[in-house]
């Protein structure tokens, strides 16, 4: 039976590189996966591309291509992401840069673009989910509409024969998804095998998450060699039955409850698993060790995919101010709600009125709330307070208010902290897929 082995380079925007450079070196890959896209990365994105055409795909695209691309070329492994964000075509031209640099013959990129579908969302005037109106009645100032799309480009990107897909807003288990596709020649319709591929994609899709990363915890759960993490990769034969485990030596562990963790990790309802591609039901899934850091997935399955793609819809929504500052030693606390109570105080002194605020003491009330709170006083704590704002101005301010406690506050305050920054707020709109299409563009040395 043919298999095929697909490795996870990045579970996130900002992730290590080195496991991926490890993954391309010594894991016998086929494909080499990046999955580096979250809700408002693409928002950010579309931001740095309005200010520079020529930005708005991912800062870490140029070093992990020049990290990754010798070993991933000698080894013949094919490369898939959406480290394209905002601008696919840009980021496709930055890696032909970097190939040709490093002396790569005939190296093809193939770009899949067709995600930005703002102007449809304006002429269709779409329905906000979370703000319940129609976009045009919704007031928001939209900076960006990005559809989820599934496998339709990137499977022809990878029949073009190009060494690397770039895409932009691809649901994350559909960049695995694709390989197999293509590899195995599943048809589109065959909602079974779809499922239990993105039943595999959702499980490699956030890297070092199921090889233990977001999973240890020291005397109950422990992982060993954290600092030296691999990343996962995937044996996939052509019925969907997969192997989940890593490159021998590195550091972490595959096991059983690394795979259901991951396995549960963003899910609503595991029997519906909404794709582009597949409604994934993962309501039958085993997990079974074979062998040291390796793990047997079966039982995934699939329902007909839905008429309508989700769209993430990034809007600018005002401003947040920050400050903090630390306190410690006897009565810690106490002095740090009081450092609280003046801010809050004064700003009303000053006539600011906060769209919304946060006065939190970290250490004992800023995750869980008083309820949870310590049941003995620590001895140092950090007061922070952060206020949404309707102009940079007020936002400003804030972190300005927290600095003056160092003259005008409670004892022993040091270590201030302060920042202002814009906020870029998310919702979500369905759209009907036929408006929405995959195109391709080729990039050859």
């Amino acid at each position: 039976m043919k298999k095929i082995r697909i490795g996870s380079g990045a579970g996130y925007a900002g992730d290590r590189i080195e496991p991926a450079v490890e993954l391309a070196q010594k894991g016998q890959l086929d494909y080499l996966v990046f999955e580096c896209l979250a809700e408002r990365t693409i928002a950010i994105g579309q931001k740095q591309k309005k200010q520079n055409s020529s930005k708005g795909y991912n800062e870490l695209l140029e070093a992990r291509m020049r990290a990754v691309l010798p070993s991933c070329y000698k080894n013949k492994v094919r490369i898939i992401t959406n480290m394209g964000a905002a601008n696919p075509i840009a980021a496709g031209h930055v890696v032909m840069s970097v190939a040709k640099e490093l002396g790569l013959k005939s190296f093809k990129v193939a770009v899949v673009t067709g995600d930005d579908v703002l102007p449809e969302l304006q002429r269709l005037d779409l329905k906000l989910i979370e703000a319940n109106v129609a976009l045009s009645q919704s007031g928001k100032d939209i900076l960006s509409a990005n559809a989820y799309m599934g496998i339709e480009g990137l499977v022809e990107a990878l029949e073009s024969g190009a060494n690397m897909v770039i895409a932009g807003r691809v649901a994350d288990p559909s960049l695995f998804l694709a390989p197999m596709v293509h590899e195995f020649g599943w048809s589109r319709d065959d909602w079974r095998k779809l499922g239990k591929g993105t039943c595999i994609g959702h499980l490699l899709e956030c890297a070092g998450q199921i090889t233990g990363g977001y999973f240890a915890d020291p005397g109950v759960k422990d992982v060993m060699n954290l600092a030296r993490l691999g990343f996962p990769l995937a044996e996939v034969d052509e019925s969907g039955d997969a192997i989940i485990t890593k490159v021998e030596g590195s550091g972490g562990v595959v096991c059983e409850a690394t795979c259901k963790e991951q396995l549960l990790y963003e899910i609503h309802r595991p029997d519906q698993y909404f794709t582009p591609d597949v409604v994934a039901d993962f309501s039958n899934v085993t997990f079974q060790q074979e062998a040291e850091n390796r793990v047997a997935v079966k039982g995934a399955s699939g329902l007909p995919r839905t008429d309508t793609l989700k769209v993430s819809v990034g809007y600018n929504d005002g401003f947040i101010g920050e400050g903090e500052i630390s306190y410690a030693g006897p009565n810690a606390v106490a002095r740090g709600r009081l450092a609280l109570d003046i801010v809050k105080a004064r700003f009303s002194v000053c006539g600011f009125i906060p769209l919304e605020a946060r006065y939190d003491l970290v250490g004992v009330n800023a995750l869980h709330g008083e309820t949870r709170s310590a049941q003995n006083e620590p001895y140092e704590i950090r007061a922070r307070v952060a206020v949404r704002c309707s102009t940079l101005e007020e936002a400003i301010s804030v972190g300005n208010e927290v600095e003056t406690l160092y003259t005008n506050g409670p004892a022993g305050g040091g270590g201030v902290m302060k920042s202002a920054k814009e906020v870029l707020a998310m919702d979500s709109s369905l759209i009907p897929r036929s408006q929405v299409h995959a195109m391709i563009t080729i990039l050859e040395g």
